[in-house]
């Protein structure tokens, strides 16, 4: 901003409709701020970006095609660390916030799960705050939540959910079949879910974890 009087400028970057109206509606109605775009692909995000030049970025991460948003924000900020930059999701998928942290992505809000509203976290990033939230969002899977699961559990049901045999999982988390086949059924006796299928596809309908392949597309 160029001086106290000055709206900050947003670009809302966000594929789905609903959501990215959502967003929309959220700046258009907040005093001190203004739309200055609302954008259906983080690709087309980077170029609008380097001419524009806006005082915040709110940007989810999952995208249906081309680079997802944690990949684009990454990027934003190595060219324009003066830029501000709240991640959202709608998923619960924890692992991404060590990620943003690293690439020095200022905020990440979780949609469905956060108990701060956009616009609390809206001003506390354009004051200087890195707003993280203080603990994973609290979903229900099968007979526990998500915080039973320990991390290794997730690491491992995270892979499941993109398709990978036991095989695959193993050499990718540099364990043992035998330990991939014993933590998935300690998942589903924790859970109540009959077979590895019911484990991955409920994860993946809610959301509970997301595979970095199906965040990338690989």
């Amino acid at each position: 901003m160029s001086d106290k009087t000055s709206k900050t400028r947003v670009v809302v970057v966000d594929d789905q409709n609903i959501s990215r109206g959502f967003f929309e509606m959220y700046v258009r109605a907040a005093s001190g701020y203004e739309l200055t775009a609302g954008l259906r692909s983080a690709q087309e995000s980077l170029g609008f970006i380097e001419k524009n030049k806006p005082d915040l970025i709110i940007m989810d991460v999952m995208m249906q095609e081309g680079i997802d948003g944690l990949s684009a924000a990454t990027q934003i900020k190595q060219s324009h660390p003066e830029i501000k930059i709240i991640l959202t999701t709608s998923t619960s998928e924890t692992s991404w916030e060590e990620k943003a942290k690293a690439a020095g992505i200022d905020s990440f809000w979780y949609k469905e799960y956060d108990e701060h509203g956009l616009m609390e976290i809206m001003d506390r990033t354009m004051n200087g705050e890195s707003v993280y939230p203080s603990e994973a969002p609290k979903v229900q899977f099968g007979k526990i939540t998500r915080s039973d699961l320990t991390d290794r559990e997730l690491e491992l049901l995270r892979e499941l959910t993109s398709g990978m045999t036991n095989e695959e999982i193993a050499d990718k988390l540099q364990i043992s079949v035998n330990t991939v086949k014993r933590h998935i059924q300690n998942i589903m006796e924790k859970t109540g879910f009959d077979s590895r299928l019911d484990l991955a596809t409920n994860a993946k309908l809610l959301g509970l974890v997301v595979s970095d392949r199906d965040r990338l597309k690989e």
